[in-house]
Protein backbone atom coordinates (compact mmCIF):
# COMPACT_ATOMS: atom_id res chain seq x y z
CA UNK A 1 0.00 0.00 0.00
CA UNK A 2 1.44 3.41 -0.94
CA UNK A 3 2.50 5.70 2.11
CA UNK A 4 0.38 8.76 3.05
CA UNK A 5 1.60 11.52 5.75
CA UNK A 6 -1.40 12.37 8.43
CA UNK A 7 -1.09 14.99 10.60
CA UNK A 8 -2.23 14.84 14.58
CA UNK A 9 -4.08 17.81 16.39
CA UNK A 10 -4.34 17.50 20.21
CA UNK A 11 -7.34 19.46 20.92
CA UNK A 12 -5.60 19.71 25.26
CA UNK A 13 -2.58 21.47 25.76
CA UNK A 14 -2.53 19.73 29.29
CA UNK A 15 0.68 18.18 29.97
CA UNK A 16 -0.72 14.77 30.78
CA UNK A 17 -3.46 15.07 28.25
CA UNK A 18 -5.21 11.41 27.58
CA UNK A 19 -5.89 12.80 24.31
CA UNK A 20 -2.45 13.30 23.38
CA UNK A 21 -1.71 9.55 24.68
CA UNK A 22 -3.82 8.36 21.86
CA UNK A 23 -1.81 10.41 19.52
CA UNK A 24 1.13 8.81 20.60
CA UNK A 25 -0.70 5.38 20.71
CA UNK A 26 -1.61 5.77 17.30
CA UNK A 27 2.08 6.76 16.37
CA UNK A 28 3.55 3.61 18.05
CA UNK A 29 0.60 1.20 16.07
CA UNK A 30 1.75 3.08 13.12
CA UNK A 31 5.37 2.38 13.30
CA UNK A 32 4.79 -1.47 14.39
CA UNK A 33 1.64 -2.93 12.80
CA UNK A 34 0.67 -0.55 9.38
CA UNK A 35 3.02 -0.09 6.70
CA UNK A 36 2.56 3.03 4.72
CA UNK A 37 1.42 5.65 7.56
CA UNK A 38 3.00 8.34 8.57
CA UNK A 39 2.08 10.21 11.62
CA UNK A 40 3.38 13.38 12.62
CA UNK A 41 2.05 15.26 16.27
CA UNK A 42 1.98 18.91 15.80
CA UNK A 43 2.49 21.60 18.45
CA UNK A 44 -0.67 24.18 18.69
CA UNK A 45 0.41 25.90 21.23
CA UNK A 46 2.25 27.90 20.04
CA UNK A 47 -0.67 29.76 18.00
CA UNK A 48 -1.40 33.16 18.85
CA UNK A 49 -5.39 33.56 19.02
CA UNK A 50 -6.91 34.12 15.97
CA UNK A 51 -6.39 38.13 14.80
CA UNK A 52 -7.17 39.32 11.40
CA UNK A 53 -4.78 42.69 12.59
CA UNK A 54 -1.89 39.58 12.49
CA UNK A 55 -2.35 39.34 8.55
CA UNK A 56 -0.20 41.01 6.08
CA UNK A 57 -2.90 40.40 2.89
CA UNK A 58 -1.84 36.94 2.32
CA UNK A 59 0.63 36.83 4.89
CA UNK A 60 0.60 35.25 8.20
CA UNK A 61 2.95 35.57 11.57
CA UNK A 62 6.30 32.97 10.88
CA UNK A 63 4.55 30.44 13.25
CA UNK A 64 1.17 30.55 11.83
CA UNK A 65 3.21 29.75 8.09
CA UNK A 66 4.91 27.53 9.60
CA UNK A 67 1.54 25.75 10.27
CA UNK A 68 -0.35 26.16 7.65
CA UNK A 69 2.54 24.29 5.58
CA UNK A 70 2.47 21.29 7.80
CA UNK A 71 -1.25 21.12 6.50
CA UNK A 72 -0.35 21.92 3.23
CA UNK A 73 2.08 19.26 3.19
CA UNK A 74 -0.39 16.30 5.22
CA UNK A 75 -2.29 14.11 2.96
CA UNK A 76 -5.05 13.88 6.13
CA UNK A 77 -5.68 14.50 9.33
CA UNK A 78 -6.22 12.72 13.33
CA UNK A 79 -8.27 14.66 15.68
CA UNK A 80 -7.36 14.11 19.10
CA UNK A 81 -9.79 16.72 21.50
CA UNK A 82 -11.75 16.03 24.92
CA UNK A 83 -15.24 17.88 25.37
CA UNK A 84 -15.63 21.35 26.50
CA UNK A 85 -18.75 22.63 27.26
CA UNK A 86 -20.40 20.20 24.67
CA UNK A 87 -17.87 21.58 22.09
CA UNK A 88 -13.78 21.51 20.98
CA UNK A 89 -11.20 22.75 23.11
CA UNK A 90 -11.02 25.94 22.51
CA UNK A 91 -6.72 25.80 21.52
CA UNK A 92 -8.15 23.11 18.58
CA UNK A 93 -10.68 25.97 17.53
CA UNK A 94 -8.08 28.36 16.81
CA UNK A 95 -6.22 26.29 14.81
CA UNK A 96 -8.74 25.47 13.03
CA UNK A 97 -9.47 28.71 12.13
CA UNK A 98 -6.12 29.50 10.98
CA UNK A 99 -5.57 26.72 8.69
CA UNK A 100 -9.33 28.20 7.40
CA UNK A 101 -8.08 31.91 6.77
CA UNK A 102 -7.99 32.38 2.77
CA UNK A 103 -6.97 30.21 1.11
CA UNK A 104 -8.18 27.24 3.13
CA UNK A 105 -5.53 25.03 3.06
CA UNK A 106 -7.96 22.06 4.92
CA UNK A 107 -9.96 21.61 1.81
CA UNK A 108 -10.66 18.19 0.21
CA UNK A 109 -8.90 15.95 2.63
CA UNK A 110 -9.42 12.99 4.59
CA UNK A 111 -9.61 13.04 8.46
CA UNK A 112 -10.31 11.22 11.67
CA UNK A 113 -11.68 12.00 15.19
CA UNK A 114 -10.56 10.19 18.48
CA UNK A 115 -11.18 11.57 21.71
CA UNK A 116 -10.87 10.90 25.93
CA UNK A 117 -12.87 12.65 28.19
CA UNK A 118 -15.24 12.03 30.84
CA UNK A 119 -18.98 10.91 30.37
CA UNK A 120 -19.84 10.15 26.56
CA UNK A 121 -16.29 10.18 26.18
CA UNK A 122 -16.15 13.36 24.29
CA UNK A 123 -19.23 12.09 21.67
CA UNK A 124 -20.78 15.49 21.18
CA UNK A 125 -17.61 17.47 20.25
CA UNK A 126 -16.72 14.57 17.56
CA UNK A 127 -20.27 15.82 15.90
CA UNK A 128 -19.84 19.33 16.44
CA UNK A 129 -15.99 19.05 14.80
CA UNK A 130 -17.62 17.26 11.88
CA UNK A 131 -19.93 20.00 11.60
CA UNK A 132 -17.08 22.12 11.34
CA UNK A 133 -15.68 20.00 8.87
CA UNK A 134 -18.44 20.97 6.30
CA UNK A 135 -17.25 24.18 6.16
CA UNK A 136 -13.59 23.43 5.93
CA UNK A 137 -14.44 20.94 3.09
CA UNK A 138 -13.07 18.03 5.38
CA UNK A 139 -13.99 14.42 4.43
CA UNK A 140 -14.60 12.59 8.01
CA UNK A 141 -14.80 8.65 8.33
CA UNK A 142 -18.23 7.68 9.27
CA UNK A 143 -16.74 4.32 11.02
CA UNK A 144 -15.00 3.02 12.94
CA UNK A 145 -15.89 5.81 15.94
CA UNK A 146 -13.57 5.64 19.31
CA UNK A 147 -15.12 7.61 22.13
CA UNK A 148 -13.51 7.06 24.77
CA UNK A 149 -14.10 7.61 28.74
CA UNK A 150 -11.18 8.18 30.17
CA UNK A 151 -12.50 7.78 33.86
CA UNK A 152 -14.38 4.68 33.62
CA UNK A 153 -12.81 1.65 35.56
CA UNK A 154 -10.85 -0.17 34.84
CA UNK A 155 -8.06 2.54 33.86
CA UNK A 156 -6.97 2.78 30.12
CA UNK A 157 -4.05 4.73 31.23
CA UNK A 158 -1.08 3.87 33.52
CA UNK A 159 0.35 6.78 36.04
CA UNK A 160 2.29 8.10 33.39
CA UNK A 161 -0.66 8.79 31.21
CA UNK A 162 -0.29 6.21 28.55
CA UNK A 163 -2.48 4.11 26.91
CA UNK A 164 -2.74 0.51 28.64
CA UNK A 165 -5.95 -0.86 27.10
CA UNK A 166 -5.24 -3.43 24.53
CA UNK A 167 -9.55 -3.45 23.21
CA UNK A 168 -8.95 0.25 23.01
CA UNK A 169 -5.48 -0.01 21.38
CA UNK A 170 -7.07 -2.04 18.88
CA UNK A 171 -10.13 0.23 18.17
CA UNK A 172 -7.71 2.95 17.63
CA UNK A 173 -5.84 0.79 14.98
CA UNK A 174 -9.04 0.38 12.90
CA UNK A 175 -9.51 4.08 13.16
CA UNK A 176 -6.22 4.71 11.71
CA UNK A 177 -6.53 1.69 8.64
CA UNK A 178 -10.00 3.22 7.95
CA UNK A 179 -8.24 6.51 7.62
CA UNK A 180 -5.71 5.05 5.29
CA UNK A 181 -8.07 3.82 3.38
CA UNK A 182 -10.16 6.61 2.42
CA UNK A 183 -6.94 8.91 2.53
CA UNK A 184 -5.52 6.48 -0.57
CA UNK A 185 -9.71 6.46 -2.46
CA UNK A 186 -9.98 10.32 -2.22
CA UNK A 187 -6.39 10.80 -3.73
CA UNK A 188 -7.44 8.10 -6.53
CA UNK A 189 -4.31 6.26 -5.15
CA UNK A 190 -6.38 2.99 -3.79
CA UNK A 191 -6.71 -0.18 -6.14
CA UNK A 192 -10.53 -0.86 -4.57
CA UNK A 193 -11.58 2.44 -5.41
CA UNK A 194 -9.78 4.38 -8.44
CA UNK A 195 -9.83 8.02 -8.59
CA UNK A 196 -13.42 9.29 -10.49
CA UNK A 197 -14.18 10.10 -13.62
CA UNK A 198 -15.12 13.11 -15.41
CA UNK A 199 -18.05 13.28 -17.56
CA UNK A 200 -18.61 16.70 -19.58
CA UNK A 201 -21.97 17.57 -20.84
CA UNK A 202 -23.67 20.27 -22.04
CA UNK A 203 -26.69 22.18 -20.75
CA UNK A 204 -28.46 24.90 -21.94
CA UNK A 205 -27.28 28.02 -20.93
CA UNK A 206 -31.30 28.89 -19.60
CA UNK A 207 -31.47 25.84 -17.49
CA UNK A 208 -29.12 23.81 -15.05
CA UNK A 209 -31.69 20.94 -14.24
CA UNK A 210 -32.44 19.94 -17.43
CA UNK A 211 -31.61 16.48 -18.23
CA UNK A 212 -31.04 16.22 -14.65
CA UNK A 213 -32.79 12.90 -14.40
CA UNK A 214 -31.30 11.30 -17.27
CA UNK A 215 -28.06 11.91 -16.49
CA UNK A 216 -28.55 10.71 -12.64
CA UNK A 217 -29.60 7.32 -14.39
CA UNK A 218 -26.94 6.97 -16.19
CA UNK A 219 -24.60 7.63 -13.10
CA UNK A 220 -26.55 5.37 -10.98
CA UNK A 221 -24.82 2.24 -13.57
CA UNK A 222 -21.43 3.16 -11.97
CA UNK A 223 -20.67 1.53 -8.59
CA UNK A 224 -20.14 2.95 -5.71
CA UNK A 225 -21.65 5.65 -6.36
CA UNK A 226 -20.99 9.46 -5.54
CA UNK A 227 -22.11 12.26 -8.13
CA UNK A 228 -21.74 15.53 -8.08
CA UNK A 229 -22.67 18.05 -10.23
CA UNK A 230 -21.72 21.59 -11.61
CA UNK A 231 -23.18 23.59 -14.56
CA UNK A 232 -21.24 21.13 -16.70
CA UNK A 233 -19.44 18.48 -15.42
CA UNK A 234 -20.14 15.73 -13.49
CA UNK A 235 -17.65 13.40 -11.33
CA UNK A 236 -18.64 10.06 -11.15
CA UNK A 237 -16.49 7.91 -8.39
CA UNK A 238 -15.97 4.28 -9.57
Amino acid sequence: MESIKVLALCGSVRQASYNRALIRSAIEISKGLIQGLEIEDVDITALPMLNTDLEDGERFPPVVEAFRQKILEADSFLFASPEYNYSISPPLKNALDWGSRPPNVWADKAAAIVSASGGSGGSRSQYHLRQIGVFLDLHFINKPELFLDAFHTPGKFDKNGDLIDAETKERLKQVLLSLQTFTLRLQGRSKEFPSYQIIKYSTPSNSHSIHQTSIKSHLLKFKPVCYEQSISTCKVYN
